[in-house]
């Protein structure tokens, strides 16, 4: 009986991610949602009581999965600035492919007051980004003209650029083509001289897949 629950409850957070994503917070209603799911109203409230509730699963799964992620990555002993390169490829890839992500950025881009969310995925994913990047510069592995807020500037202006809301018109083809080369050009001041070639620009697999949450 739970794992039923659980699997109606990853369902209803599937398809309200999936119209969240296509008309946004304001427009989007929990009756939408449930008839997209082939359920009644009553049990997609048994599971969120309010559309604000469904939103914040989706933004706590989101996170969820992103810190599944980095752990990973952790886990497996990655340098700092190779998990950086690793969390642009994933973040890029997921937000085109993962339901939830897609819609947690959205989220975030669109707050329920149609304003943007600083607390939301975009905003964490931007600050661990900038963690990472603290990181490496303790471990050394940064060159001296990378040291400073000039190169936070430029990283943060970069990962936006790459994640921009809205729909990207590029194939997942040209966008991992794009992050590789793009984290080739930046290596080459970011790091000290020699060492680029030390780490992997392009995605560790055919696809960068997410982690899931549990």
């Amino acid at each position: 009986m739970q794992d039923r629950s659980q699997r109606t409850r990853r369902r209803l957070l599937e398809e309200g991610a999936k119209l969240l994503t296509r008309s946004g917070y304001a427009h989007a209603t929990l009756g939408q949602i449930a008839a997209a799911a082939g359920m009644t109203k009553g049990a997609l409230y048994f599971h969120f009581t309010s559309k604000e509730g469904l939103a914040d699963a989706v933004r706590e799964q989101g996170r969820a999965l992103l810190e599944g992620f980095l752990r990973e990555r952790r886990d497996a002993g990655e340098a700092p600035v190779q998990i950086l390169i690793d969390l642009t490829h994933w973040l890029v890839w997921a937000r085109r492919e993962d339901t939830v992500v897609r819609a947690a950025f959205r989220l975030s881009d669109e707050g329920p007051d149609g304003r943007p969310d600083i607390t939301g995925l975009r905003g964490a994913w931007l600050a661990e980004a900038v963690s990472l990047l603290g990181e490496a510069e303790a471990a050394g592995e940064l060159s001296e003209a990378a040291r400073g807020d000039g190169v936070r500037t430029l990283l943060v202006a970069m990962l936006y650029g790459l994640a921009t809301p809205g729909a990207d018109g590029r194939s997942p083809a040209e966008l991992r083509r794009g992050t590789t080369e793009l984290w080739q050009l930046l290596l080459a001041v970011l790091v000290p001289a020699g060492r680029a070639g030390h780490y992997r620009t392009a995605p560790s697999g055919t696809r960068c897949e997410p982690a899931h949450a549990a």
